[in-house]
């Protein structure tokens, strides 16, 4: 399939969509459908509410968001994955924040993430705006070839209280043998971890927020990346920390996942 863009409900001309090249001040939230069907659309909502405000100072309707939402993928296959970004025309040349909020919603094939298990570089960097899902950090795409140049598969991020966080386009998550660890740090709370985590909740699995640490990491059982690709892909080294790759682990992150219901928008 070929990629399809609307703007705010319908087709982008060339015309809209040029400036969006060279504008870097918005804020997304991506997700996999399936059926035409999306697993915790009411985190996506959220997500874009919260960061509008944060940016923008205002959000639009979530019943506007989701009109823009099912007129895509009426026009896309039942599978696909879907990006919705919110900015505004002026972009980030100014500090009029009072243009009108525009949607450009993307639809390209649907994906799953690669196999794993993976080794993660460990830099140290913090996000600008953790909570914010924004566009333009070059840093992260940066830092994944970085690691790939020196043979390793992505990287993870140590803030200057030496705590693992996150990833470059990922969420961490680890296991101790017991219970399912979320890194206590600056990061941003991924819409496929709040799935894990309420259906955790409802399956009886133990969860705790604590900090994790390099030298933490041998001690634990398991470690996974997650994102709006998958819920869970085996880590099996984080620096020069090997990890054990944990299989039931990342089957009850799966399991987890899948009990989400699929809603339409």
């Amino acid at each position: 399939m070929t990629t399809l863009a609307h703007r705010n409900g319908r087709a982008a001309t060339a015309g809209e969509l040029a400036p969006l090249a060279f504008a870097g001040y918005a804020h997304f939230t991506a997700m996999q459908v399936r059926g035409g069907r999306i697993r915790g659309l009411d985190l996506h909502l959220e997500r874009l509410r919260s960061a509008s405000v944060e940016l923008f100072g205002r959000a639009l309707p979530d019943d506007r968001v989701r009109s823009y939402l099912r007129t895509a993928l009426q026009e896309s296959p039942a599978d696909v994955s879907l990006t919705a970004t919110v900015y505004t025309a002026p972009g980030e040349f100014g500090a009029d924040g009072a243009a009108e909020l525009d949607v450009l919603v993307r639809t390209r094939p649907p994906a799953s993430g690669p196999a794993g298990p993976l080794a993660l570089a460990a830099v140290e960097y913090e996000r600008v705006l953790p909570a914010v899902k924004h566009v333009g950090e070059v840093a992260k795409t940066y830092f994944m070839r970085q690691a790939v140049r020196d043979g390793l598969d992505d990287a993870a991020f140590v803030d200057r209280r030496g705590r693992l966080s996150e990833a470059t386009i990922w969420n961490l998550a680890f296991w101790d043998g017991d219970a399912v660890l979320w890194p206590d740090a600056p990061m941003l709370v991924g819409t496929t971890m709040g799935i894990v985590r309420r259906q955790l909740d409802r399956l009886g699995v133990p969860q705790r927020v604590q900090e994790v640490t390099l030298a933490d990491v041998p001690s634990l059982a398991g470690a996974v990346v997650m994102n709006s690709w998958t819920p869970g892909i085996a880590v099996h080294r984080i620096g020069s920390a090997p990890v054990p790759e944990a299989h039931g682990f990342v089957d009850l992150l799966h399991k987890a996942y899948e009990a989400e219901p699929l809603t339409k928008p």
